[in-house]
């Protein structure tokens, strides 16, 4: 097939929107600042989007007026239906993106919403890419972000030199299996998680030093990219949010829903590990700390414990 533009992707010729400046999603876009690309950004609330503008990134009004007026939109906002609202509805992408232009949604979703912006978008003869992304803030920061890449091959090929500026792109299958990669890569990573804090919490019973058992285990078998970028931060306590606690049940909740939905035998799977991963980080939440880093996941196993 064609690629969308005739034209290579480069800072000189491509125009970037961007929709959602979180923590994530203005370290993203600091990012393509960084490397030479023009953006504009959309936002819904406008003193948010001051950093952004001081970098040189202009400011619109709506997602539509944002998509009429680049090449290529990135979203990276907080929930499914944020997705839609910004993407489907009134004032949405859809409404404003001229033909050829491609969405880019960076959020965790769910992957029958990016079938359906996929189609939506193919309908107006443009594309759209599910490439949900996994490292934190801290990858996001440093470009090293892991990318997983849905929708069609040659466009995910073609959008290679943006995704470059925020880490490693891997291409994964059509349309929603990027969303489907990010959730049995949140399964994968929250089981690590609950393992580094129950040996952090093992580790100080037993009179451990904890840094120093963080030191001692990080390189063997024991060691895990989940303790790299989380063991540090439990031991201190800080939980500052990469991405919010509340964010890792709508994700865990969204692996149930996708195993409810499979229509054969094949695809139903039973998650032992992640339900209970769901009761924990849900119970975060109830405690009044779905807006602190997931990390926090600690202190459920420290309360559990009676500290």
């Amino acid at each position: 097939m064609e690629t969308p533009y005739p034209i290579p992707i480069s800072p000189s010729k491509t125009r970037v929107g961007w929709i959602g400046i979180g923590v994530m999603g203005a370290a993203m876009a600091t990012r393509l600042l960084a490397a030479g690309y023009s953006l504009t950004i959309y936002a819904r609330s406008p003193s948010k989007a001051l950093d952004l503008q001081s970098k040189g990134a202009s400011l619109v009004n709506s997602p539509s007026e944002l998509a009429h007026t680049c090449d290529v939109v990135f979203t990276m906002v907080g929930n499914p239906s944020d997705v839609r609202q910004n993407v489907l509805e009134k004032n949405g992408l859809l409404q404003g993106l001229n033909p050829g232009g491609v969405i880019v949604d960076t959020t965790s979703s769910h992957p029958a919403l990016a079938r359906e912006i996929s189609a939506a978008a193919r309908a107006k003869g443009c594309w759209a890419v599910d490439a949900p992304v996994s490292g934190g803030d801290i990858g996001a920061r440093d470009g090293k972000l892991s990318i997983f890449g849905g929708g069609d091959a040659e466009v995910v090929k073609w959008l290679s030199p943006l995704f470059e500026a925020l880490g490693k792109v891997t291409y994964v299958g059509e349309a929603g299996c990027g969303q489907s990669c990010k959730i049995a890569n949140q399964i994968t990573l929250v089981g690590n998680m609950i393992g580094v804090s129950e040996g952090l919490v093992f580790a100080e019973r037993a009179g451990l030093d904890v840094k120093q058992f963080v030191e001692a285990v990080r390189d063997g078998a024991g060691g895990s990219m989940a303790m790299e970028l989380f063991g540090g931060r439990m031991v201190k306590r800080d939980f500052r949010p990469g991405g919010y606690a509340e964010y890792m049940v709508k994700d865990l909740a969204m692996c149930v829903d996708v195993v409810e939905e499979g229509e054969d035998v094949e695809r139903i799977a039973v998650l032992p590990g992640a339900a209970l991963a769901m009761q924990l980080f849900s119970a975060m939440v109830a405690n009044g700390d779905g807006k602190i880093g997931s990390q926090g996941i600690i202190s459920v196993i420290q309360r559990l414990n009676g500290k």
